[in-house]
């Protein structure tokens, strides 16, 4: 909104004001056009405005029997400590959208809380647009950790970060890594590893109440590949390597077990728990992911899920 102008803002502003008295107060639009002294048109054309410009997040609340039941299934299957399927639009089965509504009231669940919670995160899509759904809130005495590095190869920010945009929204203590998300070298990983503050955030991760990451898979439009993390050569090898998805650039094979190669070796991430005490959501849905979710939940990487129903049915699927 920075490059808009005076009178655009202005216009927002009524905007918000319009779709507050709808959505929230629950006013006709003819109690809207008296409130804010226009016409009904007007007041109409001010509530489609906000919807526009996206000044209002809508969420479902209401229990989808099929959802509810392939969760309990992959709950069962993989004895999760929870589970959420969002509906799918079936033009469109790979579709993200729904997870970032859910993912947000989760991590609402926990702000709320006024016993002080470390929440750690990874990075993703799917999990920015978690952040991106969540409300402004005040929760200074909670911890939100990063479990990677924020930084490119070139030294520029991750366009993904997820933990500082966060800490903006919700007024937590927040612990960015600014360091490269993979080393140029081994010893170079040990180095970074060596400095106190990252000895600290890593103690952080450890003890969080709560994890939530993404899940990449290993394929053509692989988002280590996608962001610039590595090349194609190197996807050619990590893929030669049995590697099938990746969870905060730990790469994984298609029984969820980490692999011992090159590239995991400089992953300067914060180490992975197998069968964490604690939750650890995976967010991700889509066709394409479907084997990386997959071997996570069978090696244990994550421990609860978010996706949706057509990736649900695909996962339940496999033997």
């Amino acid at each position: 909104m920075e490059n808009k102008s005076t009178t655009e803002l202005q216009r927002l502003e009524d905007a918000a004001r319009a779709a507050w008295l709808y959505y929230v107060a629950k006013n006709t639009q003819e109690e809207i056009a008296q409130k804010l002294e226009v016409s009904r048109q007007s007041a109409q054309r001010l509530v489609a405005l906000a919807v526009s410009e996206g000044l209002i997040k809508v969420r479902l609340d209401h229990p989808i029997a099929q959802c509810m039941e392939l969760a309990q299934q992959l709950k069962n299957k993989f004895n999760l400590v929870e589970c959420e399927i969002v509906p799918s639009d079936p033009n469109t089965p790979d579709s993200n959208h729904g997870l970032a509504q859910c993912g947000a009231t989760i991590l609402e669940r926990y702000l709320k809380s006024e016993t002080p919670k470390t929440l750690a995160f990874g990075t993703g899509r799917a999990l920015k647009a978690c952040i991106d759904e969540l409300p402004t809130m005040q929760s200074p005495q909670h911890n939100i950790v990063s479990m990677l590095g924020n930084m490119m190869a070139d030294g520029s920010a991750s366009a993904y970060d997820i933990v500082i945009s966060m800490a903006n929204r919700v007024n937590a203590k927040h612990y960015p890594m600014p360091l490269p998300v993979i080393a140029s070298s081994v010893e170079e990983k040990q180095v970074l590893h060596s400095l106190q503050p990252v000895k600290s955030i890593f103690s952080l991760v450890q003890e969080a109440d709560a994890t939530f990451v993404g899940i990449g898979q290993i394929t053509e439009n692989a988002p280590l590949l996608m962001d610039g993390f590595i090349n194609d050569n190197a996807l050619d090898v990590i893929k030669n390597e049995g590697a099938i998805g990746e969870i905060i650039s730990w790469l994984y094979d298609k029984n969820g077990q980490l692999l011992a190669n090159a590239t995991n070796e400089r992953v300067v991430s914060a180490p992975l728990t197998i069968n964490a005490s604690n939750p650890v959501y995976g967010i991700a849905a889509g066709t394409d992911k479907v084997n990386a979710i997959h071997a996570a939940l069978k090696g244990k990487l994550i421990n609860a899920l978010i996706t949706n129903e057509h990736t649900a049915k695909a996962i339940l699927k496999i033997l």
